[in-house]
């Protein structure tokens, strides 16, 4: 039996929210691919008309799709996008945020050098994001449903280039578990993926990023870098019932890079 053959109908009947595709490199956009393959219904957000003429061509292949644009910087529009969901669907199963950014200066210069608005801005987009998401999903789960974040190794080692955006994804993977524990009686789970480096348009933003690929492919136990298809199955797993007790959690999908010492 073939993977994609085991999987299928897993999702049927689930209906999930994307937000996050860039291009078709993104990650957001390998997990979409996984959680279409095994038959959820999807929407997807972007960012401005030149992010929607992206995701439409990126989405192409999955037919004609809720497309909404979104600004995670504002309630109004957040409130907006939930809204027309539940008009249109009335209910939502499956929360994919894929969201990061700090300003360039926050990447590039030394932390400590870090201008306060640089850090806000990291932390609201990239981490308070999830909570403003989270809670506009809430009235749609009422028959419970699954959140699902992604984060990276940088949150809990210090990763040259990083930076504030470590900083912003130790606060993401602290939110996680805060949500586990107030959205768990409401049935919903809420959990992160810790990818490995994987050559996105967001990654192409960390210094050294070529050398941490490098390093990231000589340390890990399985001797190479991940897939992007590879993160879409985990985020496929923890969409499903297969993960019904599993709650507050970071599943590494690193080929085993976190295990490894420095």
């Amino acid at each position: 039996m073939t993977e994609a053959a085991a999987t299928h109908g897993l999702l049927a009947g689930k209906r999930g929210l994307i937000v996050g595709v860039a291009n078709q490199h993104s990650i957001a956009w390998a997990c979409a691919r996984a959680l279409a393959g095994a038959g959820m219904e999807l929407a997807f957000t972007y960012q401005g008309e030149t992010m929607r003429d992206r995701v439409t061509k990126t989405t192409a292949e999955l037919g004609d799709v809720p497309l909404f644009d979104l600004d995670v910087q504002s309630d109004e529009q957040i409130d907006a996008v939930f809204h027309e969901l539940g008009d249109r669907w009335g209910k939502l199963d499956f929360l994919l945020h894929s969201v990061a950014f700090a300003p360039k200066a926050a990447m590039s210069n030394p932390f400590v050098e870090t201008a306060r608005q640089d850090f806000l801005a990291a932390h609201d987009i990239s981490a308070y994001s999830l909570v403003g998401l989270s809670r506009a999903a809430l009235p749609l789960m009422s028959e419970g449903g699954s959140i699902v974040t992604m984060t990276y190794y940088g949150s809990e080692k210090a990763v040259p280039g990083y930076n504030v955006m470590g900083v912003a994804k130790a606060a993401l993977e602290a939110s996680v578990r805060y949500l586990a524990v107030g959205l768990g009686p409401s049935g919903i789970r809420v959990n992160a993926i810790s990818a490995g480096a994987i050559n996105t348009l967001a990654a192409r933003g960390v210094a050294h990023f070529r050398d941490l690929l490098r390093i990231t492919g000589d340390r890990a136990p399985l001797g190479r870098t991940i897939e992007g298809a590879e993160v879409g199955n985990a985020a496929m797993f923890l969409a499903s019932d297969l993960a019904s007790g599993i709650t507050g959690e970071v599943m590494y999908v690193d080929a085993g890079f976190n295990i490894t010492a420095g």
